[in-house]
């Protein structure tokens, strides 16, 4: 069996940044104990932060998160700024063979991108493509963007390859799943069973809109789970998603 997350944590501050949560936050995603974990919204410096609060992680948050848990972690630094930067990221418990961040960006002040690594994952012939994706909250770039994902897909992943492609895609009107899944061949895995739609995700009080997404290529998906209200609702303003997958002896 292998196990997925997909999170945007928010930069590890509660909803409205009432709190800085990321200690509370680990403690959570091991909870879900996934193989890899998909994270959007990942502080990899904040010097300011760092200044105000006594507990700030050390470390980049990626590195902070996967400690003792997960022996392999990318980061993809997207939005840079006077006093850090943050962007994707991806943990793993299996050994991560190579990363790529592409830049799929549209607008100046909306930096955005799409990491992608390979992971050697037991049981699977081939590596696992995995694609951590944060898309623009403006329909005119998101389409740009599926594009640009679409494209990268097709030159960089073997057709035979699993894929799975997770993140937030801030695509309340289902757009993705019109344009990408016929496309790339792919399955949202809430949407598997009897033709449902994907899961409702944001606000993670009280999900009312779609915005996060696991597509998958190439397995066979067993279980997936939405969590949301408290305590996830505390720690950030969307739901966390995870996927279960068999996997041939």
């Amino acid at each position: 069996m292998l196990s997925i997350a997909t999170w945007n944590i928010h930069k590890g501050f509660s909803q409205f940044n009432r709190r800085m949560v990321v200690h509370e936050l680990r403690d959570r995603l091991r909870e879900l104990d996934a193989d890899i974990v998909f994270l959007q919204e990942v502080q990899g410096c904040h010097e300011r932060h760092a200044e105000r609060h006594e507990d700030w992680p050390a470390e980049p948050q990626h590195e902070f998160l996967a400690a003792g848990v997960w022996g392999s972690h990318a980061y993809g630094r997207n939005m840079v700024y006077d006093h850090g930067h943050h962007g994707n990221a991806i943990l793993a418990r299996y050994p991560i063979l190579s990363s790529h961040n592409q830049d799929v960006t549209r607008l100046r002040f909306e930096k955005r991108g799409l990491l992608h690594c390979t992971v050697e994952v037991p049981k699977l012939a081939q590596p696992l493509h995995c694609v951590c994706a944060h898309l623009s909250l403006f329909g005119r770039s998101r389409r740009h963007q599926y594009e640009a994902l679409a494209s990268f897909i097709e030159t960089n992943v073997p057709r035979d390859a699993p894929l799975v492609i997770a993140g937030d895609f801030n695509d309340w009107r289902g757009r993705a799943c019109q344009i990408l899944a016929p496309r790339l061949g792919l399955t949202e895995v809430f949407a598997a069973d009897n033709g449902r739609r994907p899961s409702r995700s944001f606000p993670a009080a009280l999900p009312l809109f779609r915005l996060d997404r696991i597509y998958v290529r190439g397995l066979q998906t067993a279980a997936c789970a939405v969590h949301h209200g408290p305590p996830w609702s505390t720690l950030s303003d969307h739901a966390a998603l995870s996927a279960r997958f068999a996997l041939s002896p």
